[in-house]
């Protein structure tokens, strides 16, 4: 163990206000000294692999992970893979072609007992809408009232669901809205459950790419799926949502963004959790619909995400004795800890936002009025 890494991470952190085996909720308890070493060489890949691998803890994860991101000690170290990886995403497409279905097959596939244990009543894989809720089950039956509202849904309408997860938001649109709907994803584990969940509802969920999309529709929404689309392609998304959108009709975007226009993803992210994932700026947002859209309305509501992956931590601790170990050994239970605190201190100190855009093809006659 070198003793000049030690003292440079102790440094770092005394930076943050994070004291080595520190009495504080936010200190972290340091189980193995080749925690420095990998710090040190890896940046935010080592801290999460060491945190998975139980070579320290802290009694609040997301307390720690918010001093670093506060003090910006997150971006002060970088291991070699991350500059590999940023290099990699510069030269080549990571979302195309197959590298598009791998965040289905790794992440949404894991299992649907593991997001019914977190996901609360309805299976929806995004942030709530926090206004008048008091709970996470209110929450997101308002983010999905809000989202047909800010559509203006009436009944006979016909909507694409672009990435339509478990199918939560076009059965509520059908069954409250009277619409009827085509839902996409590129994960199986979900296309299944959703036509299972939309019975009887005049909804086909098809297991497609959004590429493939030639059809008309009335109004088009995408939640919590432009994270995964690339900067490479985010032209041809919206090229694609203005092609298939009537003249008169709205579109949608729930999503995720960041402050700064980046290229690629945090290396521990993008191994672990969301590989091929890319979270937009506002800048990359609208080059990308530039010419194609008129923007009616931008609502940003980033700190509700932060109340919602809460509510979800607090239902998958709960459920962890129910699930089966086999599949989520301790091991995987860490790495879904540090995801999720990680994801907390993200949009506590505001680094992360989430936004809600309503595009016209060629803006709404008189005027938008945005529903809140």
């Amino acid at each position: 163990m070198d003793g000049g890494l030690q003292r440079r991470v102790i440094e770092l952190l005394h930076e943050a206000d994070v004291t080595v085996d520190g009495g504080r909720p936010h200190d972290i308890q340091v189980h193995d000294p080749h925690f420095y070493t990998r710090v040190i060489a890896q940046g935010s890949l080592g801290l999460g692999e060491s945190y998975m691998d139980g070579q320290w803890d802290a009694a609040s994860l997301d307390g720690f992970l918010l001093h670093l991101m506060q003090a910006h000690v997150d971006e002060r170290v970088h291991g070699w893979r991350e500059l590999a990886d940023g290099l990699k995403a510069r030269l080549f497409n990571l979302q195309a072609g197959g590298g598009s279905l791998e965040v289905g097959r790794r992440h949404y596939d894991l299992g649907n007992d593991l997001y019914h244990a977190m996901l609360g009543r309805r299976l929806v894989y995004s942030c709530g809408y926090w206004a008048q809720a008091r709970d996470l089950d209110a929450a997101q039956e308002a983010k999905l009232d809000l989202i047909c509202r800010k559509l203006g849904l009436r009944p006979g309408q016909r909507v694409l669901d672009i990435g339509c997860g478990w199918g939560e938001a076009l059965k509520f649109a059908a069954e409250r809205y009277g619409v009827s709907g085509v839902g996409i994803t590129i994960s199986q584990e979900q296309a299944a459950f959703a036509r299972e969940l939309c019975a009887g509802l005049p909804i086909e969920i098809r297991l497609q790419d959004y590429h493939d999309v030639e059809e008309p529709f009335d109004a088009i929404l995408s939640v919590g799926m432009f994270e995964h689309v690339g900067d490479k392609n985010y032209r041809g998304y919206f090229e694609m949502a203005r092609r298939c959108l009537k003249p008169d009709g709205l579109f949608l975007l729930h999503s995720i963004g960041s402050n700064i226009s980046r290229h690629r993803t945090d290396p521990w992210i993008a191994r672990y959790i969301f590989p091929n994932s890319m979270l937009p700026s506002a800048a990359q947002i609208t080059a990308a619909f530039e010419g194609l859209f008129v923007l009616e309305d931008w609502h940003s509501f980033g700190p509700y995400y932060d109340r919602t992956l809460q509510a979800w931590r607090a239902n998958v601790e709960a459920a962890w004795g129910q699930l089966d170990p086999a599949r989520y050994d301790e091991r995987f239970k860490r790495m879904w800890r540090f995801y999720l605190a990680g994801s907390m201190a993200s949009f506590r100190c505001r680094h992360a936002q989430l936004w809600q855009l309503v595009l016209s093809p060629n803006g709404v006659p008189g005027g938008y009025l945005a529903p809140r």
